[in-house]
């Protein structure tokens, strides 16, 4: 599947700080692909109507079981909120079973930068992953 493109669902004010989030979750399975891939479509609906976003991508990478997400939000409150809310926050107890792996990485950066470029986002979940791992 290829890339879901950089949407905006608010505009960032000028001037502003955008808090971002990238991630990268592998499931245990091939059977757990297309559970994984539905409900990511869900949280994806979410997001682009979601009070504070400035704007979100997904890679779904089935074959290999793995998937990543970029997002920019107007603060840390913000994007907390969309977690705590449904179907996200559903979405994530019900999956929790079936990963193998994920990695969670924060940053912020000035609005003018957005949209986060996928090279800077792998380059930033690696490098958490290597800290997490205790590498």
């Amino acid at each position: 599947m290829p890339t879901l493109p950089w949407v905006t669902p608010n505009p960032a004010p000028p001037g502003a700080q955008a808090f971002v989030m990238a991630s990268r979750f592998e499931v245990r399975s091939l059977g757990d692909v297309p559970r994984f891939f539905w409900k990511s479509l869900a949280a994806w609906r979410q997001v682009r109507s979601a009070p504070g976003a400035f704007g979100a991508s997904l890679i779904a990478q089935p074959t290999k079981r793995v998937f990543f997400t970029l997002s920019a939000w107007e603060s840390r409150d913000a994007l907390y909120a969309y977690a705590r809310t449904e179907p996200h926050r559903g979405i994530m107890a019900g999956l929790r079973a079936t990963m193998r792996s994920s990695t969670f990485t924060f940053w912020e950066v000035p609005v003018e930068q957005l949209p986060i470029g996928w090279d800077e986002a792998k380059r930033r979940i690696a490098e958490q992953a290597r800290i997490d791992g205790g590498a």
